[in-house]
């Protein structure tokens, strides 16, 4: 079976009123219509809870048009040049690193979260995660937010 993609674009219309609630409540936070998610959530009615659960995977379209900070989780080999070589991944596809947080290691392996902003890229993000997870010494990529 063919591997599903991990973005859709459908239309505003078939969406659950959830993620249409969700979308308004981060417009309304991001615009300083309002200054809290409490009181975002409360003017179209939802849960903060449901707005937490779901504010990293809705935004409109155009938001996608534009410039996004994306968040990579990472298990990493503790072993010499690995890390430079996840940091390669992202400068060769036009992402701009952000942040770099990374656990101490145990069991021979560093949990590595790398958020960056993705407004150069020159290759999908599907790509971009695919090459992580085939770098020697990564155990585990993945997209966390974004």
């Amino acid at each position: 079976m063919a591997k599903m993609p991990n973005y859709f674009v459908v239309e505003a219309a078939a969406l659950p009123e959830i993620f249409l609630k969700v979308a308004e409540a981060k417009r309304l936070v991001d615009t300083g219509e309002v200054d809290t998610v409490h009181r975002a959530t409360q003017l179209v009615g939802i849960s903060r809870s449901a707005f937490y659960k779901y504010k990293d995977a809705v935004r409109p379209f155009n938001d996608m048009l534009h410039g996004r900070i994306v968040t990579f989780q990472n298990v990493l080999k503790d072993e010499p040049g690995v890390l430079s070589a996840v940091l390669g991944v992202f400068a060769r596809s036009g992402a701009n690193i952000l942040t770099i947080n990374q656990s101490i290691p145990t069991n021979g392996c560093a949990a590595v979260t790398v958020t960056v902003e993705t407004t150069s890229l020159t290759r999908p993000l599907d790509e971009v995660e695919q090459t992580l997870r085939t770098t020697p010494g990564v155990v585990k990529a993945e997209i966390l937010a974004g």
